[in-house]
C-alpha cells in the first residue's frame, strides 16, 4: 500500500496519486523549461532560457581588493548572470563565492527605494528628493549656524568608486567648507598606508599578483588569504616553484594549516619575534650590504635596536621554539625571491605600523624588493580602499598630495579650477577624533556615506549612545535596514555595484572599471548624483560644473595625478582600462611615449630601479620600542579575545552577504567563539552549547566551536556578527589612528552555569 493510500495518513497529507518514475523525470510542467539547457553564446557554455544573453562584459567585482574581473551575461542592455572572466589578469577565470552572488544582492527586500525622513514620532517617512535635499541642506547649514561651521563632519566608504570619493571630497571640504570627514578605510588600510609613507616616502604598495607565482618563500602575517582573499591564494597554489609557505599568526587558520611553517605566535608578540627575525639575520650574514647602503637609510639604528631581542628570550615569550626563528631567518636568508605578504591582523593593531615596517625592513636588508617574487605587500581589504587612500581628500589631498603644502595646494586647486582658498591648510581630523568629537559636542551631525559604524565601530555600544546625541545623522546606503540606518534622521537611497559607473583601485594599484549593467530599484540614485543634487541646494553647482559624470572626474583625477608617484595621465579614459583588463599605477604620458604602445605591461613592480620616493631616493628603516598589550588577561578576564574574517561566503558587516539566500547557506547564521579543548573542559562547556562572553564593555552569546585552532587561553570570533563589536576595546595605532580590534581581555562561561 502507498502512502497515499494509507487511511491513517488521510487526515494529516493528501499526496497526489503520481506514478513513481513520474515523480522521478517530470517532461514538462513547472521548472522544465527553465532548467532544460541549450549552448550558449558568447563562450557561455551551457544555460538555461532564463539566462540566454545577447551580449557580455567585463566589469570589476564590488567585494574585496582582489579586483576580479566578471564576465556580465547582459540581455536587453541589463545584467542576468555572470561568470569569473577568464582572460581578467587578476582573477584568471576564477571567482569566490561573494563573486558568483554579486548580482543577487541587488534584489534584496531591503533595499533603500526612497528617501526616508524621521517626523516627529520618530517615524521614517517617504519623502521626495527635493524635500530629501533641501532638509539635507537647511538642516546642515542649521547645525553649522547654531554651533559652528566644523560642528558637521562626514564618514565615508573604500565601498564607492574613486570618482564618486573624490567627488565627496571636494564638494564637502571646498565647496560644502566642511573641515572634517574620513573614510572606514581607517580601519583597514591606514597603518598600512603610514607604513609606506614613512618608509619609502609615498604610500606605495610594490607588488603584482604574480609574485605569488614568482616567489620560492612566501611569509604571511596576520593574513589568512584562504579565507579573506581566496583568489591570491589560488595565485599561490599555482606557484610552481615549490615555495615554503611560513605564517606567523596566533590560530591555526586555514592558511596556516596550508603552510610548511606555522609559528603559533601568543597574540600581539608578532613585533618583538620579527625584530628577533631581523637580528638573526644580521647576526648569520644574510644581509644584502649592497643594496643596503645604495638605497636605505637607518641600518646602523636598525642593528643596534634589534641586537636588544634576545632570541631565547624573544621565544619563550612568545610561545614559539628557538629553533623555529632560526629555521625562519634561514629561510628568508637563503631563499631567492622572498615576499612578505599582511593584512588586518598587522593593521589592526596598537603597534601595527611598527610591525608592518618591521616586514619592510626585512624585505629591504635582504633585497628582497623591486623584483619578480618578492616585496613587503600589503593586501587591501575593500574593493577600492587604495581609491580611497588617493582620492577621498580626507587624511591627503587629492592625487596623495599634502593639504600642509602651499605649493600642492595651488597645484590642486589650478586643477580643479577653484580658489586656492577654499582648500583647507590641514587634513581632517582621523576617525577616531571625529568620535571624539561627537561625545564631546564639537560635532552635532554627522553625514555617513556607504559604510555602517554601528556595527563595525570598535566599542559598538559606545558609538550607537554617542549616535542618540547628534542634532542631525544622514545615512546614505543602499539599504535602508543597516544598524546605522536604524539612527538616521535622513536616508539617502543609493545605487550599488553594477548600478552605476566608475573606477576601483585593487591591491596591486589596479584601476578597474565598474559597470552600470542593472537600473537601480525605485528612486534610488547613485552616489554621484546625489551629490550633483546637495552640490546645486547647497548652491555651489556652478564650482562643479565640469564634474558632469564619473569619467569627467576620472579626467580631472589624472591631471590632479600629474607629477605625483600614482601619475595615471597616460590613460586614455575608461575604455583603456576596459581594453587592457585594468591598468596599475603608475602609466603616464612619458610611459606610454618610451614604450610606443597604449597597452602597458600587465604585471608592474615599483622601485625595480632600487630609488624610493625620498628626495635622496633612500628608503627609511625604522624602528621603535614595544608596547604592552593595552587590556592584557587578567584573574577576572583571563581569556584573550581574538576577532577577524570568520568564512569565504561573510563580508565584513554582511550588509550585502546576509542578502544572497546562497552565501547565508555557506556560512553559521548565529555567533560562535572558537575555544581551545583543554579551556572547554575546564569551563564545562561542550562543542554546540550556548555561552556568554563578557568584556569590561558588554556581554554576549555565541555558540561554542572547540577546536584546536585556538591555543589555550585564547579566544575568536568572526567580525561579520553584530555582536562582536560589543566586546572590543576601544584603542588605536599612535601613528595611523586605526583601531586595534584583535586584543581585549573576556571571559567565556556557559550560559547557565547552574545548569551544569
Amino acid at each position: 500500500m502507498s502512502l497515499a493510500e494509507d487511511p491513517s495518513t488521510t487526515s494529516r497529507i493528501a499526496l497526489p496519486k503520481v506514478k513513481l518514475p513520474e515523480l522521478l523525470q517530470r517532461r514538462d510542467g513547472s521548472m522544465t523549461r527553465e532548467l532544460l539547457l541549450k549552448p550558449g553564446q558568447h563562450g557561455l557554455g551551457m544555460t538555461h532560457d532564463s539566462m540566454v544573453a545577447d551580449t557580455t562584459t567585463t566589469a570589476t567585482c564590488g567585494y574585496c581588493s582582489t579586483g576580479c574581473g566578471l564576465r556580465l551575461h547582459l540581455r536587453d542592455g541589463e545584467a542576468v548572470g555572470l561568470t569569473p572572466e577568464t582572460q581578467y589578469p587578476v582573477n584568471l577565470g576564477m571567482a569566490c563565492p561573494k563573486g558568483w552572488e554579486a548580482l543577487r544582492v541587488l534584489d534584496s527586500d531591503e533595499r533603500a527605494t526612497t528617501p526616508l525622513l524621521r517626523d516627529a514620532n520618530g517615524k521614517m517617512q517617504p519623502i521626495e528628493w527635493e524635500a530629501a535635499f533641501t532638509t539635507f541642506v537647511d538642516k546642515m547649514r542649521g547645525v553649522q549656524e547654531k554651533h559652528g561651521q566644523d560642528s558637521v563632519a562626514f564618514l565615508s566608504t573604500g565601498q564607492i568608486p574613486s570618482e564618486e570619493m573624490a567627488f565627496l571630497g571636494a564638494l564637502a571640504r571646498f565647496g560644502m567648507g566642511l573641515r572634517h570627514g574620513d573614510g572606514n578605510t581607517r580601519q583597514c588600510m591606514a597603518t598600512a598606508v603610514t607604513a609606506y609613507k614613512e618608509s619609502f616616502g609615498f604610500d606605495a604598495p610594490p607588488f603584482t599578483y604574480d609574485d605569488f607565482e614568482q616567489s620560492d618563500c612566501l611569509i604571511f602575517i596576520g593574513a589568512n588569504p584562504c579565507i579573506g582573499h581566496p583568489i591570491m591564494w589560488e595565485r599561490v597554489l599555482r606557484n610552481p616553484n615549490t615555495p615554503e609557505i611560513i605564517v606567523i599568526d596566533p590560530r591555526r587558520t586555514e592558511t596556516a594549516m596550508a603552510a610548511t611553517q606555522h609559528l603559533q605566535v601568543k597574540p600581539k608578540h608578532d613585533l618583538a619575534i620579527l625584530y628577533a627575525i631581523t637580528k638573526l639575520l644580521i647576526d648569520n650574514g644574510y644581509v644584502d650590504r649592497q643594496f643596503v647602503e645604495g638605497h636605505t637609510n637607518g641600518f646602523e639604528e636598525l642593528c643596534e635596536h634589534v641586537s636588544q631581542f634576545d632570541v631565547d628570550t624573544v621565544a619563550h615569550a612568545a610561545g614559539v621554539s628557538v629553533g623555529s626563528l632560526e629555521q625562519v631567518a634561514h629561510t628568508i636568508g637563503t631563499r631567492k625571491a622572498v615576499s612578505l605578504w599582511w593584512t588586518m591582523g598587522v593593521n589592526q593593531s596598537y603597534e601595527g605600523t611598527r610591525t608592518a615596517q618591521a616586514m619592510i625592513n626585512i624585505a629591504l636588508i635582504t633585497g628582497n624588493i623591486g623584483r619578480p617574487g618578492t616585496g613587503a605587500n600589503s593586501i587591501t581589504g575593500q574593493c577600492n580602499a587604495m581609491g580611497s587612500r588617493l582620492w577621498s581628500g580626507t587624511t591627503n589631498l587629492l592625487g596623495h598630495h599634502s593639504f600642509a603644502s602651499e605649493e600642492d595646494r595651488q597645484k590642486v586647486a589650478d586643477v580643479l579650477g577653484f580658489d586656492s582658498e577654499c582648500i583647507p591648510t590641514t587634513s581632517s581630523w582621523r576617525y577616531d577624533r571625529i568620535i571624539e568629537g561627537v561625545r564631546n559636542g564639537e560635532i552635532k551631525a554627522l553625514w555617513v556615506i556607504a559604510t555602517n559604524p554601528a556595527h563595525s565601530w570598535i566599542d559598538q555600544a559606545d558609538v550607537k549612545e554617542l549616535f542618540g546625541k547628534l542634532d542631525f545623522l544622514v545615512v546614505q546606503d543602499m539599504y535602508d535596514t543597516t544598524e546605522t540606518a536604524e539612527h538616521a534622521d535622513l536616508i539617502f537611497p543609493t545605487a550599488g555595484w553594477g548600478e552605476k559607473e566608475g573606477t576601483f583601485i585593487n591591491s596591486e594599484r589596479r584601476y578597474g572599471l565598474l559597470k552600470k549593467v542593472r537600473r537601480a530599484p525605485g528612486q534610488a540614485l547613485s552616489d554621484f548624483q546625489i551629490l550633483r543634487g546637495i552640490a546645486h541646494y547647497w548652491g555651489v553647482g556652478e564650482q562643479f560644473a565640469e564634474w558632469t559624470d564619473p569619467e569627467a572626474v576620472f579626467r580631472i583625477m589624472q591631471r590632479a595625478s600629474r607629477g605625483q608617484p600614482c601619475d595615471i595621465t597616460g590613460i586614455d579614459g575608461y575604455a583603456h582600462i576596459d581594453r587592457c583588463g585594468g591598468i596599475q599605477w603608475p602609466w603616464t604620458e612619458a610611459d606610454a611615449a618610451a614604450t610606443g604602445s597604449s597597452e602597458p605591461p600587465q604585471q608592474r613592480r615599483l622601485f625595480e630601479d632600487g630609488r624610493f620616493f625620498y628626495d635622496d631616493g633612500k628608503a627609511k628603516l625604522i624602528v621603535d620600542d614595544i608596547t604592552p598589550m593595552p587590556e592584557p588577561p587578567t584573574q577576572k578576564y583571563p581569556v584573550t579575545l581574538l576577532t577577524g574574517r570568520g568564512t569565504v561566503s561573510q563580508w565584513h558587516t554582511q550588509t550585502r552577504t546576509k542578502q544572497s539566500p546562497v552565501l547565508g547557506m555557506l556560512y553559521p547564521q548565529e555567533a560562535y567563539v572558537e575555544i581551545n579543548p583543554v579551556d572547554a573542559d575546564e569551563w564545562e562547556i561542550v562543542h554546540g552549547d550556548t555561552v556568554t562572553i563578557e568584556s569590561r564593555r558588554g556581554k554576549i552569546e555565541a555558540n561554542a566551536c572547540v577546536t584546536a585552532t585556538v591555543r589555550r587561553g585564547q579566544a575568536f570570533i568572526p567580525m561579520h556578527y553584530a555582536e562582536t563589536n560589543q566586546l572590543t576595546l576601544s584603542h588605536f595605532d599612535p601613528h595611523s589612528g586605526q583601531p586595534s580590534y584583535k586584543d581585549c581581555a573576556v571571559r567565556i562561561t556557559p550560559k547557565d552555569p547552574q545548569s551544569k
